[in-house]
C-alpha cells in the first residue's frame, strides 16, 4: 500500500479523531478553561502514543507560583542514528469564539459539512498538528518500517494564542532535549486550494505609546493660541515624519540589516494569481493601495518593515466647538519588522526619534508594552525548504510557489533558542476564518497535508542528495 492509499482508507478514522480533539474547549486566554487546556494536552498525548510514539510526555511551564499551561513532547526516533532530527511545532489552544450568535454551528460541537469540518481550531491549529501524525503512520505503512527515516519530535503548545508567555523559558530549559538540525511549522496557510505554496517568513513586531504633555491645564485658544507649543500640533508633526516622500520609515538606522528579496523571490511571487482589485475589496473596500515606492503589493505586506499610526487622542473631541490649546497629546504606533531587524533597536531608534523631533516646551514619554517579536525568515534555497517544496509537490502535483505573512507568532524564539531553520508546510486558507466565527478546514487540503509530511521525512532523510 503507496502513502495515498494508505491515507484514502484511513481518512474516516483520522476525520472522526479530530473532531473528538475539536469538541475540546482548549481556549488559553480564558481561565476558566485552564482544566480543559490540560485535557486536550491529556487527549494528544494519547493519541500520539497509539500513533506510535515510544516517548510522549505533557511538558508544564511557568513557575509552581505562577503556572502557565501545558505542552505536549513526543519523541520517535529513527533507526539510523545518523539521520537528521525534526521538531515539528504547533499549538492545541485555541482563540475564544465570540461572538456566539455569528456562528452556524455550535463551535465545540464539530461537524463535517460537505468538504470541510466546521469547530473553533479545525484549521488554527489542532487540524495541522493532526495531520502529521497521518502522515507519520502513511511513511511508515509505505515503507514496511518500524521506525521513520528520521528522528522526529512533537512539541505542541498550549499558550501560543495568548502570546506564549512562558514558551521561550521552555525552550531554554529543555533545549538538549529539542535538539534537532530542522524545525517543521505547521501553522500558516497556502496561497490558495489550487495553488499550494510554502512560506517563508513571518513579519515580527513592535508596539509603542507616545505622550506628549505642554501645560498642566487646557489653555484658551485666543489668548494662548500661537505663543505656546501645541501638544497636538506637536504629536501631528512627530507622526507625519515617521515617513519621507518615498513611503520610506525615517528612523535612523531602521532598514540596517534588512534582508533584501532577491530576484528570484520577487519573480516568484510576481507569479501569484494576485488580483489587487479584488484584494482592495478585502481590505475594507479601500481605494486605492500604498506604501514604499518601488515593492509591489505582496512585497510591502510580506517582505517590508512598517510604521503605522495605530490611534491618536487628545484635547476635545466632545460635541461642540472648545476653543483650547489642549494639555496633552497621545498616539499608539506599531512597527512590522523583517528579517534582519530587531525590535529592541528599533525601540531605542523611536524612542531617540521622538526625543529628537519634540519641540521646545513639550515633555515626551515613551512607552513599551512588550520586548516585541521578532521576525523570522527561511531561504528558497536551504535544504529544508527544498526538502519541503519537493514534498509538497509530489503530494500536489504541481508546482509549488511561495509565500510570506504578516503576522507573528513564536517562530523566531524556535530558531533562535534551538539554533536551528525554519521549515513551514502548511494546509491552512485565508478563507478559513481562523480566529473568526465559523472556523473551517478542508477535508481533502487535510489529506494533502497528511501526503506531503508522509513524503517530507523521506525528503528530509535524503538532505542534500535531493536537492
Amino acid at each position: 500500500m503507496d502513502v495515498r492509499e494508505y491515507i484514502e482508507a484511513n481518512a474516516s478514522g483520522f476525520f472522526t479523531a479530530l473532531k473528538d480533539w475539536l469538541a475540546i474547549p482548549s481556549i488559553s486566554g480564558d481561565p476558566a478553561r485552564r482544566g480543559d487546556v490540560r485535557r486536550s494536552a491529556e487527549w494528544l498525548q494519547a493519541h500520539l502514543r497509539e500513533t506510535g510514539f515510544p516517548l510522549v510526555e505533557i511538558w508544564e511551564t511557568g513557575t509552581q507560583d505562577a503556572p502557565g499551561l501545558p505542552a505536549v513532547f513526543a519523541e520517535w526516533p529513527a533507526a539510523d542514528p545518523d539521520a537528521p532530527t525534526v521538531v515539528v511545532y504547533g499549538h492545541h489552544d485555541v482563540q475564544p469564539v465570540e461572538p456566539l450568535d455569528e456562528w452556524e454551528t455550535a463551535p465545540f460541537d464539530p461537524i463535517e459539512r460537505g468538504d470541510r469540518i466546521i469547530g473553533r481550531g479545525a484549521s488554527d491549529d489542532k487540524g495541522q498538528v493532526f495531520f502529521h501524525t497521518l502522515g507519520l503512520k502513511a511513511n511508515l505503512a509505505a515503507s514496511g518500517a518500524t521506525a521513520p527515516p528520521v528522528t522526529i519530535k512533537m512539541l505542541v503548545e498550549g499558550e501560543e494564542e495568548s502570546g506564549s508567555p512562558h514558551f521561550p523559558q521552555l525552550l531554554r530549559d529543555r533545549r538538549d532535549r529539542l535538539a534537532c538540525d530542522a524545525i517543521v511549522i505547521s501553522d500558516t496557510t497556502m496561497w490558495a486550494a489550487d495553488v499550494p505554496s510554502l512560506c517563508t517568513g513571518m513579519r515580527g513586531l513592535t508596539e509603542a505609546e507616545v505622550s506628549l504633555h505642554g501645560p498642566s491645564i487646557d489653555l484658551h485658544s485666543g489668548s494662548f493660541g500661537g505663543a505656546v507649543p501645541n501638544p497636538l500640533h506637536a504629536m501631528a508633526s512627530l507622526l507625519a515624519g515617521l515617513h519621507d516622500e518615498q513611503n520610506r520609515v525615517t528612523l535612523k538606522g531602521f532598514y540596517d540589516g534588512v534582508v533584501e528579496l532577491t530576484d528570484e523571490e520577487r519573480e516568484l511571487f510576481a507569479r501569484l494569481p494576485f488580483d489587487e482589485a479584488a484584494w482592495l475589496e478585502t481590505a475594507g473596500g479601500s481605494r486605492a493601495a500604498f506604501g514604499e515606492e518601488g515593492f509591489t503589493t505582496l512585497e510591502r505586506v510580506w517582505a517590508r518593515p512598517t510604521a503605522e499610526v495605530n490611534g491618536m487622542w487628545g484635547g476635545h473631541t466632545g460635541p461642540g466647538g472648545k476653543t483650547i490649546v489642549p494639555r496633552e497629546a497621545h498616539a499608539k504606533v506599531s512597527f512590522r519588522l523583517v528579517a534582519g531587524q530587531d525590535p529592541r533597536a528599533v525601540q531605542e531608534a523611536f524612542a531617540a526619534y521622538v526625543d529628537e523631533h519634540t519641540p521646545p516646551g513639550v515633555e515626551a514619554r515613551v512607552r513599551f508594552p512588550s520586548s516585541g517579536v521578532r521576525p523570522c525568515f527561511s531561504p528558497i534555497d536551504s535544504v529544508g525548504v527544498r526538502a519541503a517544496r519537493r514534498a509538497m509537490e509530489r503530494a500536489f502535483g504541481t508546482e509549488v510557489l511561495f509565500t510570506r505573512e504578516g503576522g507573528s507568532g513564536p517562530e523566531a524564539d524556535l530558531a533562535d533558542i534551538l539554533e536551528a531553520p525554519l521549515v513551514f508546510i502548511a494546509v491552512g486558507l485565508d478563507e478559513d476564518q481562523i480566529h473568526a466565527p465559523n472556523e473551517k478546514v478542508e477535508k481533502p487540503l487535510l489529506l494533502k497535508g497528511a501526503e506531503a509530511a508522509a513524503y517530507l521525512w523521506d525528503e528530509f532523510a535524503r538532505g542534500q542528495e535531493g536537492s
